[in-house]
């Protein structure tokens, strides 16, 4: 049985941001994969841009994730930050999804991380408040791993839920969650024409018609709108998606973007016959899509669909059940926390789990929220840390929360923990949280403590 001092359940971008923390301070460190490659939903599920970085002018969240863009734009493979031309949130960050694949693994081989591809978790070895080692499953059988310190990053809080750690699915009232979304990628898109339909009805985009030339200043496009072409079609019958606008972004390829529209409602991530359905009825909804962009946009006529996400993007699921739970109350109020470790400006942006409709809770121009340790280390497992977008917030913070920049912080933080509980050989809730932000600093993270 291979023996490790952090071993991190899944490779997403969280996951793997607390994977090259931990393996920098020192610790062993394997990542376990059930892709052939790094990154989740941003190169998994064709997710993109990543936003946001910044409240306001200031950019708050650094570190690792930031590092790793700055290697993407001195390859030419991201813009780096760039306005946000849908004027949702301050700030995007476009990237080619193949560059980030191998950046990201190259950062965790740099660092002296393991990555184990193709494998998938199964199962978690308990005694007296530990998990003692981890079952995992690939073409060669089933087999366990030890570990000092363990990391659930696999989104539905897979580990925690094998621990036996309460948890919470969706909003409260009824357990509903954010729709599911499949990506589709379109390429030769004529961008100038795009922008010169746009021009001529501003006020059939949301937020653009306040000030439309914002379009023509930056690098990359992104647009939400087109809502009179929408409703067309869905009153033609020739859309069945249960939203009411089109939201499209470029990518850092000029003429290629990714449309972010469809809406795959009533389904479960954790259950895998539901989660099967939900592939299905999106590739049903790109299909609708693509005609839809050929028959009634401007820009779109030698256009190609180039491919759906490799997965579903799914929005949320379990909340593992930390030591404190995360409000909505404790964004929108900017409440302080002594144990903060990453800070986040993107507002509330829950997709209706009922349909048509998407609420927003957004902070004053600016300001931004504070995320403690505590939501990531649960309350009776001496040695599992969680990150991503499984950590312990309500349905409404989880909401704001669950974006790419912020999980990256949020796994920066984790992996920084596990390192030192594992170092230390305390339990993670033992762990100073001073050092952990002293470490988070000295290593780039930005932190308002």
């Amino acid at each position: 049985m291979k023996n490790y001092d952090v071993v991190i359940a899944g490779g997403g971008f969280s996951g793997s941001i607390a994977a090259i923390a931990a393996s920098r301070e020192g610790a062993k460190t394997l990542v376990i994969e059930s892709n052939g490659f790094l990154g989740g939903t941003l190169t998994g599920a064709g997710v993109g841009p990543m936003m946001t970085f910044h409240a306001g002018d200031k950019q708050v969240i650094r570190g690792i994730t930031d590092e790793l863009i700055e290697r993407l734009k001195e390859s030419g493979k991201s813009p780096g930050h760039i306005l946000d031309s849908s004027m949702y949130t301050y700030s995007v960050t476009p990237f080619d999804a193949e560059a980030m694949k191998y950046e990201i693994e190259t950062m965790l081989l740099e660092s002296g991380g393991e990555v184990l591809y193709h494998t998938m978790l199964a199962g978690a070895q308990m005694s007296n408040g530990r998990i003692e080692s981890i079952k995992i499953c690939n073409k060669a059988g089933v087999s366990d791993i030890k570990a000092k310190i363990f990391i659930d990053a696999t989104g539905d809080g897979d580990l925690g839920a094998f621990a036996g750690i309460p948890f919470t699915k969706g909003r409260e009232k009824d357990g509903a969650a954010q729709p599911m979304t499949l990506n589709m990628k379109i390429r030769d898109v004529n961008m100038e024409k795009l922008k010169e339909f746009i021009k001529k009805d501003p006020e059939n985009f949301a937020r653009i018609h306040k000030d439309v030339t914002t379009i023509d200043k930056v690098p990359r496009l992104s647009v939400i709108g087109f809502v009179k072409e929408f409703n067309e079609a869905k009153e033609k019958g020739e859309i069945s998606i249960k939203r009411e606008d089109v939201l499209f972004f470029e990518t850092n390829n000029p003429g290629e973007i990714i449309v972010n529209t469809t809406r795959i409602l009533g389904c479960d991530s954790t259950d895998p016959w539901s989660l099967s359905k939900a592939e299905i009825e999106g590739r049903k909804q790109c299909k609708e899509l693509e005609a839809f962009f050929k028959k009634y946009l401007t820009g779109f006529e030698n256009a190609t669909f180039i491919q759906s996400g490799p997965s579903i993007g799914v929005r949320g699921s379990r909340q593992i059940k930390g030591l404190y739970t995360l409000t909505a109350e404790d964004l929108l109020n900017k409440e302080k926390f002594e144990d903060t470790i990453a800070h986040s400006g993107y507002p509330i942006d829950i997709h209706s789990p009922d349909g048509e409709g998407t609420a927003s809770k957004m902070l004053e121009w600016g300001d931004y929220y504070n995320i403690p340790l505590r939501i990531l280390v649960p309350e009776n497992i001496d040695n599992l840390i969680v990150v991503g977008r499984c950590v312990s917030a309500t349905f409404e913070a989880q909401a704001a929360i669950r974006v790419t920049p912020t999980v990256g912080a949020i796994g920066q933080a984790g992996g920084t923990a596990a390192a030192i509980a594992a170092k230390k050989m305390i339990s993670v809730q033992n762990v100073d949280v001073k050092e952990v932000q002293e470490r988070l600093v000295e290593n780039g993270s930005y932190l308002d403590v």
